[in-house]
């Protein structure tokens, strides 16, 4: 694989530079949160006194910085590239969070960090060009070619045996109705019945592999590259979703919320329960 092209470099920057943004947000949305707690009823308690946090409004100006940036980095690199980048914002997170919020990132977790930009560096080392689209019309003539048009159909076909066939019978029960929605159409839905720590990395997996999907369809990316690239760029994509996978399993594992007192012996081995003397 040859050096990366410019276009490419820029849209790496602009990834980074989201992720950066976008991870930092968090924390410092956090610390806002921290501190209205603190002079009044929190958020989680249904209080607005984060409003008047300054905190909480610099994380949410820097997330919006973060998320132009992303959307940017789009105009310069293909899918491929920019998306699979976006669980770098994972590890700036936890990472800030063990140093500013003391929050314990457990070795695990730290593996999964690892995982994470192991496949980043893959990816980049043999990041396809992104196509030169020249004006819109070029773009309209890339979505009604045959394949992404059978491609669309087949989303709307899915789209709709979830929402009409699954959701009333499974969407309560399995996570994969709600995020096969979320991530088919870019809505976010399934926050509000299953765990956020479930939700987050299963809707970034199938949310990014669609995306992907849909570039390579559409703008052919993989076109210009042989086999051997496109398997490594797949392992990459594979380990980031790994160390994902990792991070979000185990990111309550370092917290010292455990009870220190111990149970006595035979709540831990039911069968060294005390049984009452015979008289």
């Amino acid at each position: 694989m040859g050096p990366l092209s410019l276009d490419n470099v820029r849209g790496l920057v602009l990834a980074l530079s989201s992720s950066v943004f976008i991870g930092s947000s968090f924390i410092i949305k956090k610390h806002g949160l921290i501190k209205a707690g603190t002079n009044g009823t929190r958020a989680g308690s249904g209080g607005y006194s984060y409003l008047l946090e300054p905190w909480w409004w610099a994380g949410m100006l820097t997330m919006i910085v973060g998320e132009v940036a992303n959307f940017a980095a789009y105009a310069f690199a293909p899918a491929i590239l920019v998306t699979p980048l976006g669980a770098l914002s994972i590890i700036f997170s936890a990472v800030l969070a063990h140093f500013i919020l003391k929050e314990k990132l457990h070795i695990f977790g730290i593996v999964g960090c690892v995982l994470c930009l192991v496949g980043s560096t893959t990816i980049v080392l043999h990041a396809p060009h992104e196509r030169v689209i020249h004006s819109v019309k070029e773009v309209w003539h890339l979505a009604t070619e045959p394949a992404f048009l059978v491609y669309t159909c087949i989303v709307l076909v899915l789209l709709l045996l979830l929402i009409f066939l699954f959701v009333p019978r499974y969407g309560q029960s399995h996570l994969v109705v709600y995020i096969g929605i979320c991530s088919l159409t870019g809505s976010l839905t399934a926050l509000d019945t299953f765990n956020t720590a479930v939700v987050s990395p299963v809707y970034y997996v199938m949310f990014t592999t669609l995306t992907i999907l849909a570039s390579m369809i559409m703008f052919k990316d993989w076109d210009s590259q042989d086999a051997s690239q496109i398997v490594t760029e797949l392992c990459g994509f594979v380990t980031i979703l790994a160390g994902t996978f990792l991070l979000h399993k185990t990111k309550d594992m370092g917290s010292d919320s455990t009870p220190t007192t111990p149970r006595p012996v035979f709540q831990t081995y039911p069968n060294l329960s005390p049984r009452r003397e015979e008289v």
